[in-house]
């Protein structure tokens, strides 16, 4: 694969410049970053793995393969481990009761959620339902009037449309009362969902499938709603023999994992490798519209492209609108309706930027001058996009290094978006207030959740406070792991067609492998990009080589460049006009010296 992650434009990188009396302290944060290079192998690993180059043994031993099968198994993308989908709780009375509805011809829906892994996990059933002939339809609830999950106002809709059975897909598993409700319709739902189910408390469904509630033995817990999707899909055409290939669902299984920032790792790591290879080979209208209008090229696609192009496209059609047209996008089989639609999302992802320009440098003024020595910072307000509120509250994450919570507040509801650092978990900071909350759910670095407007206040009190409680004695300064300590002598681009691309898909979970060089020669440094942010580099090795190195927002350095610095950095292709050369992405720069 010829492009990496971070080699692509960022499209989460916005013109943003904090206020003044901010910079201050984003300059010092940007300098006090945490290095850490892991031990060296172990001499029994280092045995173990002889037959790898000796940097890429290094890199497999840190990702925990330290042993030759266990390498191939994960170099090669290739389970060690049973993925039989009948290992999952629910799954055998979940597709015994499909089999029965598409047989009887019962009318089924698919209720997904507005985020790309909700999207592309209804396209993913309901196109697999369709080929067995069910009578099955998708529904996307609306982010603006419906929330997040299911609500019984949808419900009733589909029981009154003559819907028998109701799927969900990435949501449900903290609906326990809309479960209820449900039941009481005479509705027959199945849950498949990957968020955290509350403690103690599963929705009384016909069927619940999530690796993650208590007891269910599947190995791989950290499948995207997508992943557990497409293990439904792979049970029932176990029992329904057809000529459809489960393949060419691996598309949409890929843009779904790798947007929704599930770890590359496992399964997921599997899926997303076939599903990259079968989105250069799509037949998909809607995916060539799409990789058009983002000016990427198919034979060419990487998690890199899903993650910073394809994945927010998607996206915007949920946070600035509604889902359906993303939805309509996956399915459609019309090539004007999909230019059409692709188009739409161009447009809307583009107005999805500029609102959250806006709402970036507003939370971020809110936060800090309502409580700016917080362990845990909020910003709302009642114009606040609630489509965007939880992009605004990953800057403010990235640019302090606190958890975050960024919300819209309506007449009677606030509804807010939180994200958090790895010493945080922010869905158990949650829970512990749950008797203050309407709904709530996520993962430990992501989450939601609604509150009424009277509770909100003694809310964000308690979260600061478990905040503080957990964080006071903690060193908040952002963490980059490296790989190894090198020198530059050891990258040239035959480095990386023989060992490092191997590592790809790479992402969340399974990032591109990363170096530590001590004592760089810097040649020449300029800024590049809008309003200077970014930073281009030549740096000499001892041999007189010439690297190329690209800074993401470090152009701040260009006035006060050394002669000599020590680089945190990864190595990777950078294509352009046709051509490939190599190039270093730095990730952090050090005067040489400065601790680690």
């Amino acid at each position: 694969m010829a492009e990496l992650y971070s080699t692509l434009p960022h499209e989460t990188i916005h013109a943003y410049t904090p206020p003044s009396h901010l910079l201050k302290m984003i300059q010092t944060m940007t300098q006090t970053k945490r290095w850490i290079v892991p031990p060296l192998i172990s001499p029994e690993a280092d045995s173990a793995l002889s037959a790898f180059p000796l940097l890429l043994k290094q890199i497999l031993f840190n990702r925990g393969y330290a042993t030759d099968a266990e390498a191939r198994a994960y170099l090669n993308a290739k389970p060690n481990f049973n993925t039989d989908p009948f290992q999952m709780t629910g799954m055998r009375a979940a597709v015994d009761r499909i089999q029965y509805a598409i047989q009887q011809q019962e009318p089924i829906a698919i209720y997904g959620d507005y985020d790309v892994d909700g999207v592309t996990s209804t396209a993913l059933l309901v196109e697999a339902f369709q080929y067995l002939n069910a009578n099955v339809r998708g529904y996307i609830p609306n982010r603006f009037e419906e929330g997040y999950g299911l609500n019984n106002n949808a419900l009733d809709e589909l029981k009154a449309s003559g819907v028998k059975l109701v799927i969900t897909v990435d949501c449900g598993i903290r609906s326990p009362n809309e479960t209820l409700y449900a039941n009481s319709l005479g509705l027959d739902l199945i849950i498949s969902d990957h968020h955290h189910p509350a403690e103690g408390d599963l929705p009384a469904a016909f069927a619940v499938i999530n690796p993650k509630q208590p007891g269910d033995i599947y190995p791989d817990k950290d499948l995207a709603g997508v992943g557990i999707a497409y293990k439904i899909a792979e049970a029932l055409f176990s029992l329904s023999p057809s000529a459809f290939s489960l393949d060419a669902l691996l598309d949409l299984v890929a843009l779904g994992t790798v947007a929704d920032l599930a770890p590359l790792v496992g399964e997921n790591r599997i899926l997303v490798r076939k599903g990259l290879r079968q989105m250069k080979q799509t037949t998909r209208q809607g995916l060539f519209s799409l990789a058009a209008v983002s000016e990427i090229k198919l034979e060419k696609v990487s998690a890199g492209n899903i993650g910073f192009s394809l994945g927010p496209r998607l996206n915007a059609a949920g946070r600035v609108k509604e889902a359906l047209a993303a939805y309509e996008l996956l399915i459609t089989k019309d090539a004007s309706r999909a230019g059409q639609l692709a188009q739409e999302l161009n447009i809307q992802n583009r107005q999805r930027q500029d609102i959250t320009k806006d709402m970036q440098a507003r939370a971020d003024e809110i936060a800090k001058k309502d409580d700016p020595d917080s362990f845990l910072l909020f910003a709302a307000q009642e114009d606040f996009n609630s489509g965007v509120i939880g992009l605004a509250a990953s800057r403010l994450t990235e640019t302090y290094y606190r958890p975050s919570i960024v919300a819209s507040k309506g007449e009677e509801e606030t509804r807010g978006s939180c994200r958090s650092i790895p010493e945080f978990h922010i869905t158990d900071a949650l829970d512990q207030c749950a008797d203050l909350l309407v709904r709530h759910g996520g993962h430990a670095a992501a989450a939601g959740f609604t509150v009424k407007n009277e509770n909100l206040s003694e809310l964000i009190s308690r979260l600061k406070n478990i905040a503080a409680q957990q964080l006071s004695n903690v060193d908040l300064r952002p963490t980059i792991t490296a790989d190894a300590e090198v020198s530059l002598l050891d990258f040239r681009p035959d480095l990386f067609e023989k060992a490092l691309k191997y590592l790809e898909p790479t992402g969340y979970g399974n990032p591109n492998a990363a170096f530590v060089a001590r004592n760089v020669k810097v040649k020449n440094a300029r800024t590049v990009g809008a309003d200077a942010k970014h930073l281009k580099l030549s740096l000499e090795d001892a041999e007189g080589y010439i690297h190329d190195a690209i800074g993401f927002r470090l152009g701040e350095w260009k006035n006060k460049m050394p002669l000599h610095v020590d680089i945190l950095f990864t190595y990777e292709p950078n294509e352009y006009n046709g051509k490939i050369n190599y190039q270093l992405n730095l990730k952090d720069l050090k005067e040489v010296g400065t601790r680690d």
